[in-house]
């Protein structure tokens, strides 16, 4: 029994996406499909006191609509310096800000050319942190793959070996279940309802932002506040 996820790489993304990592055997980044503007690509939420602010890398996009993630290039080298200054700034009085500080400041450092790099060095590092042993591969490494939004999902999971593909919820609305169902795959669906709250500075509660939140505010105890971890 082999369970897989296929997710695009997405920067610092929030906590859920971290439980879908760890509810499988193998996590492929899906990055050699369209890259999408305004979306968790290249972006994601903190908390601050003046309410959530997006921390976005400046990628280059300008005349190039059909590029896909893996070939997305990050266009300004000075991005890291200014999300790492917004961290400090909102999170250096967070219980737990100073124990993540040694692996975080060092990525935000780095100059990685392509995004999808970016993003891995980031879900990598959380994956450390959280204990999560989950294999993370790219779906680039599978080419060439059918054509059509299941086919090629159905594809990959063949390939990986996989037995079981566990997407996230919204999928419902488009995934088909012949094409599983015809490969022999069973297809299952994550539930990101009732996630309790954590100790969260700022304000109301917000369960959307960053994992870096989760981490900053709740250090080791972290995965108490997650699904996956019971």
């Amino acid at each position: 029994m082999k369970r897989v996820a296929v997710v695009q790489s997405n920067y610092i993304p929030w906590k859920g996406y971290f439980d879908l990592i760890n509810s499988v055997d193998e996590f492929i980044l899906f990055d050699d499909v369209q890259y999408t503007r305004r979306d968790w690509r290249n972006r994601n939420m903190i908390k601050t006191p003046r309410g959530l602010e997006w921390l976005t890398i400046p990628v280059a996009v300008k005349g190039q609509y059909h590029q896909k993630i893996c070939d997305t290039q990050v266009s300004e080298a000075g991005w890291g310096a200014q999300h790492w200054a917004s961290l400090v700034h909102n999170y250096a009085k967070a219980p737990h800000f100073e124990r993540y500080q040694p692996v975080f400041e060092p990525l935000y450092q780095r100059r990685d050319s392509s995004l999808s790099a970016v993003n891995h060095s980031f879900i990598s590092a959380i994956c450390g942190i959280l204990g999560i042993a989950t294999r993370i591969s790219w779906s680039m490494d599978y080419r060439p793959l059918k054509e059509g939004k299941t086919e090629r999902l159905v594809d990959l999971c063949k390939r990986a070996g996989a037995t079981e593909y566990l997407s996230g919820p919204t999928a419902r609305d488009y995934l088909e279940a012949a094409p599983f169902e015809a490969a022999g795959l069973r297809l299952s669906f994550f539930d990101y309802a009732g996630y309790p709250e954590y100790p969260q500075r700022f304000g109301k509660f917000e369960h959307g932002v960053s994992v870096l939140d989760l981490l900053f505010n709740t250090g080791p105890d972290a995965p108490r506040y997650m699904k996956s971890f019971a």
